[in-house]
């Protein structure tokens, strides 16, 4: 029997793809939410 390494010890370069994913899914996401507030505040500005 042989023990497969790869999965049991996950590496550095396993993990940083996901973060980086994450920081771009979370700048998007404040990116598009200040676009929506500057579109509300400009195009509505009587809204509420």
């Amino acid at each position: 029997m042989t023990h497969d390494t790869k999965k049991a010890a996950p590496t550095r370069a396993d993990s940083a793809p996901k973060f980086g994913r994450l920081l771009v899914v979370l700048l998007s996401t404040v990116l598009f939410l200040g676009l929506l507030t500057w579109v509300m505040a400009t195009f509505f500005p009587d809204f509420g």
